[in-house]
């Protein structure tokens, strides 16, 4: 029977908590097809989230001072762990029944599997669905060595679903750690993962990513921080993959670029656009900085 180790990183997280624990405990399978271990870092909540915990009868570690984000649980999480294959979930996550036992069924092919998502957003009440399906392909993708490691790189938004929650990967990868300097960026560690990796990917949604309106990647020193982290990140491929860091650094700017944009800081958007790809939809975001913005923020997905 396999052995499949879920780190959950929880903070303040009494609202929901209840059933991220219920969706990842109810798992089609468990006790059959595979075991869980559950392993719980809780970065010194101020709720009720430890109450919870314990009357789940869930064992759980504190970090040693609120960290302000879950990478250092993650890494607490990722030197203890011992299942032969790791999930990272957050703590607002719901898994779909089937989550673990589909991506099982596929393991053999990779040492990373990943899946679709349902994306629920508080701001709009809409729920979108973020699976690729690919004409004449039902069932799974396999991508090739380096082939979602490349994209990634080059910030496409093309190919393979990476987000955090989507990944199971096999425990040889565990060494690959995430980054404490400001606690919350994954990008580097996604890098790393897939890296040199092939990788599979099942074709439909396997759990539901809730985002609420005060979602970390809308706030400014979060968006700064991950701007910075993520020029660093690739710059260290930039003498093997010149092209890719290249088209990544110019993805980068118009990323931040159109987030000014959305919170209407013209000046800095046009300063990060300007560095951006230069296309017509970039052209239109320019011109529409000086005047008509809020019509196009009004019918146009700007950023996210």
């Amino acid at each position: 029977m396999k052995k499949v180790s879920v780190i959950l990183t929880t903070y303040n997280s009494e609202d929901q908590l209840q059933e991220v624990l219920n969706s990842i405990n109810n798992q089609e399978g468990r006790g059959e097809l595979f075991e869980i271990e559950l392993l719980v870092v809780d970065d010194c909540s101020t709720d009720n989230t430890k109450s919870i915990l314990i009357k789940n009868n869930v064992g759980f570690q504190l970090t040693n001072y609120n960290t302000g984000g879950p990478n250092q649980g993650r890494n607490l999480a990722l030197m203890q762990c011992s299942g032969e294959y790791i999930c990272i979930a957050d703590h607002d996550d719901i898994w779909f029944p089937n989550r673990i036992k589909k991506l099982l069924e596929i393991c053999h092919l990779a040492p990373i599997v990943t899946s679709g998502y349902i994306l629920s957003d508080d701001t709009s009440l809409k729920q979108v669905a973020r699976v690729s399906k690919p004409k004449g392909v039902s069932g799974h993708l396999i991508y090739e060595k380096n082939e979602t490691f490349l994209r990634k790189l080059a910030k496409s938004k093309s190919g393979q679903q990476t987000y955090l929650g989507s990944i199971l990967f096999h425990s040889s990868l565990k060494q690959i750690l995430f980054e404490e300097e400001f606690g919350m960026i994954d990008f580097d560690w996604v890098l790393k993962l897939f890296h040199n990796k092939a990788s599979v990917e099942v074709c439909s949604a396997l759990y539901l990513r809730k985002v609420e309106s005060d979602n970390l990647s809308l706030n400014e020193q979060y968006r700064i921080n991950d701007y910075y982290y993520s020029l660093k990140t690739i710059s260290v491929y930039k003498h093997e993959y010149s092209a890719e860091v290249i088209c990544a650094e110019k993805r980068i700017n118009g990323s931040l670029g159109r987030y000014y944009y959305l919170i209407g800081n013209m000046k800095l958007s046009r300063k990060y656009l300007f560095k951006s790809t230069i296309e017509l939809k970039t052209i239109l975001y320019l011109i529409t900085t000086f005047v008509g913005s809020k019509i196009v923020k009004r019918y146009f997905k700007i950023f996210g």
